[in-house]
């Protein structure tokens, strides 16, 4: 279990290693890039956390959650992750001005839904961490927490600046995802953790990138001969 959290936390600090350079390189080519501290420290701080609680930390915390809720069984954390994400689309739809419109907010949402899975199950299969109840080996990241993550970082980034509760809302029902997980013994605290982080990443990478994503797309095809 050593070796298993070592390799985890390597793999991880290479993804990050890999990550950084690409993103300082995109920020200093557009001035279409915006990236804060507000934008780097949260999802950070949540993957770090998770490569802190990793092991001891995470096996303790576990246990004392199977001896408090021996029976706990709940299917919620199939259907929440997605909520907040459902949400947002839900007042774009209605007409509820959020930070993008209709169509960009679906193509925001499935690239950083996207974005945010292919991080997780890439370390899923490299890392092949055994879950608490030994189902099998994919336990590390959360994969239900990242996708609950992404989504309420979607309806924070939307509408976070109308009201707060929004942000609460969403955030919120991706915690409760998070400890459903646990509570349900699929996954250790570790893997929520840094689950959450991803998602939120993720989210925050395309956000903060569409703006030049949009202009690349818009030259190429002004750059296209008709036919």
């Amino acid at each position: 279990m050593i070796f298993k959290a070592a390799r985890i936390q390597i793999l991880t600090l290479l993804i990050c290693c890999n990550l950084l350079p690409q993103t300082v390189s995109a920020q200093q080519d557009s001035t279409l890039w915006r990236v804060k501290a507000g934008d780097i420290i949260p999802p950070v701080s949540l993957a770090v956390a998770g490569l802190v609680v990793q092991g001891k930390v995470s096996r303790s915390l576990q246990r004392e959650v199977r001896s408090q809720y021996p029976g706990f069984h709940t299917n919620a954390d199939d259907f929440l992750p997605y909520a907040p994400g459902i949400v947002s689309l839900g007042l774009a739809s209605a007409g509820v001005k959020g930070k993008h419109s209709l169509d960009d907010q679906v193509i925001l949402a499935l690239l950083s839904n996207i974005g945010a899975q292919v991080v997780t199950q890439g370390l899923k299969r490299a890392v092949k961490y055994p879950r608490p109840d030994g189902e099998d080996n994919h336990s590390f990241p959360s994969g239900h927490t990242t996708t609950a993550f992404a989504n309420a970082e979607i309806l924070h980034q939307e509408y976070g600046g109308r009201s707060v509760l929004y942000s609460i809302g969403g955030y919120g029902t991706a915690t409760a995802v998070g400890a459903m997980r646990i509570l349900n013994n699929k996954h250790w605290l570790a893997d929520v953790l840094m689950g959450a982080g991803i998602g939120m990443g993720a989210t925050k990478v395309f956000y903060i990138s569409y703006p030049w994503l949009k202009q690349k797309v818009s030259r190429k095809r002004k750059s296209t001969p008709a036919y």
